[in-house]
């Protein structure tokens, strides 16, 4: 059949994560199709949503390659007839209904990579949502960018669906927004209908509501309704309560009701285990060394690091090459100029002597006991590895002779590097616990 030809080159052209979820669920509707169209049936508004987005200018380009003749690509939910505009049109108005916005479907407890930063959170998180208002609420999940509050709250937002629950997920921005449209349009009846009848209410980034002292008057009696009825209530936010300037004193109080989880920065080990599983999903083969390199250089935010991934395959894909480290560096040399731009050599003597508990001043002194010569081959190296500094100024910051230390160092340290797994981790560590500071 033609549309199973279109279907194989797709699968070949996009992230199999994606084909999987996604294209799979599509079944191809001979009833419905027509001459220069064609026709898919899709089991749900959420897919629909997201292949017509995506995939449909890229289908119809596949279908041309196939035939010679350009169609024109349509998704219907089962069992509604494409031209009927009413039915239709009720299915959408019901989903806006009971959805501020669409959850996304790859966000589950299945696939977040647990560590010792974010064990905690993850427990409550899988509690909340398999018990909802009875163990912990409300849940508030604190920490900084991008390092997984959103992929959680989506989670347990997932789970809830998956077993039958109503759920309300927003953005602070999303809410105000919708409250400022029923306020203005003199609805509120149906803005409180929406936020309250539900059994989960997720709000992402709380700390938005800030100073909007109408808006928070609203949220405010929101959660106590939902509350006093024993509903979930999930709430995240880049800080605790207490520290949210703009908030009222007696919502910050209501936050603290449940359970406050923090989620901190990952480790290194826990960060090589998210782009496996990142490559795991999406179909992308990356060696060890790469993974690692990119573990250790690109910081700790895990959209950037997936950003990266998916940058660095497609331009693989784009160019026919394959994949090496030599490659990824070239590819993710500007990202990772940036992030090194203000990083010093005082900088790389802090981190170093406070890890290894080592005086700032004996790692640049004359001093040759093991601990110290250590810190000091390390400090030297992620200065090559971090700035810009050339050897005779390495040498002369670190108190050296000449240029050649500094290369005689280079090579002892970089002999370690590669014959000791234990010592290339502490380096790796270390490099990104400076790159951490920067941040």
């Amino acid at each position: 059949m033609l549309s199973d030809n279109v279907f194989e080159l797709l699968k070949n052209e996009i992230p199999f994560g994606e084909y999987d979820r996604y294209i799979k669920q599509l079944s191809y509707n001979e009833k419905e199709s027509k001459s220069g169209t064609v026709v898919f049936d899709v089991p749900n508004l959420l897919i629909l949503n997201w292949v017509k987005t995506k995939y449909t200018e890229k289908i119809s380009h596949l279908f041309e390659q196939e035939t010679g003749i350009k169609y024109s690509v349509e998704f219907i939910l089962k069992n509604t007839i494409e031209n009927n505009k009413k039915t239709s049109n009720k299915i959408i108005q019901k989903e806006k209904e009971f959805k501020n916005s669409i959850l996304n479907p790859s966000y589950n407890f299945n696939n977040f990579v647990v560590g010792s930063s974010n064990n905690y959170a993850y427990t409550v998180a899988k509690a909340a949502a398999s018990k909802p208002g009875m163990v912990y609420n409300p849940i508030f999940i604190y920490g900084p960018t991008g390092i997984g509050k959103t992929h959680l709250i989506h989670a347990i937002g997932n789970y809830a669906q998956n077993h039958d629950k109503l759920v309300i997920y927003a953005t602070s921005e999303q809410f105000l927004n919708d409250y400022i449209h029923h306020s203005m349009n003199k609805i509120m009846d149906r803005f409180r209908e929406k936020y309250r009848k539900c059994d989960f209410l997720l709000i992402d980034d709380i700390q938005f509501l800030s100073n909007k002292i109408q808006t928070q008057e609203e949220f405010f009696h929101t959660f106590n309704e939902l509350h006093t009825i024993k509903k979930q209530i999930v709430l995240t936010s880049d800080k605790p309560p207490k520290v949210i300037d703009g908030i009222e004193e007696r919502l910050k109080s209501r936050f603290e009701w449940g359970l406050i989880a923090d989620i901190g920065y990952p480790e290194l080990e826990t960060k090589i285990a998210i782009i496996n599983k990142k490559c795991e999903l999406d179909g992308i083969n990356l060696n060890k060394d790469i993974v690692d390199y990119i573990a250790s250089n690109m910081g700790d935010n895990i959209r950037e690091i997936e950003s990266a991934i998916i940058n660095l395959n497609a331009f693989a894909m784009l160019t026919r090459q394959n994949i090496t480290l030599d490659f990824a560096k070239n590819v993710l040399k500007d990202q990772l100029k940036e992030r090194y731009k203000n990083i010093t050599l005082e900088n790389i003597i802090k981190v170093v002597s406070k890890e290894l508990n080592i005086k700032p001043s004996e790692i640049k002194s004359k001093k040759r006991s093991i601990n110290i010569v250590e810190a000091r081959r390390i400090g030297i190296y992620l200065a090559r590895e971090l700035t810009p500094n050339s050897m005779p100024s390495l040498a002369s910051f670190f108190g050296m002779k000449d240029h050649t230390a500094v290369s005689h160092n280079m090579k002892k340290i970089n002999e370690l590097i590669q014959n000791n797994e234990d010592f290339r981790l502490k380096v790796d560590e270390l490099k990104n616990k400076i790159l951490t500071k920067e941040e």
